[in-house]
């Protein structure tokens, strides 16, 4: 279910510039999930890491810039 989630929330915040402005406003990975939970995503932060397998405290880029996401 998670893995899903996490594809529903990418192709949603490629297809929309206000909601990939909106996720990539949060300071740090706890509050992008945050975001996307309050926006009816239904996954965790450790699901997050399991489905993207990107640690993204590592990466200098915005979320929606992750390569293959």
């Amino acid at each position: 279910m998670a893995k899903e989630e996490v594809t529903r929330l990418f192709r949603a915040a490629q297809a929309n510039l206000s909601l990939r402005e909106n996720l990539n406003s949060a300071p740090n990975i706890e509050t992008f999930v945050q975001l996307a939970q309050g926006l009816g995503y239904n996954f965790t932060l450790q699901e997050w890491k399991e489905v993207t397998s990107v640690n993204v405290e590592e990466l200098q880029c915005k979320v929606s810039e992750i390569p293959g996401i």
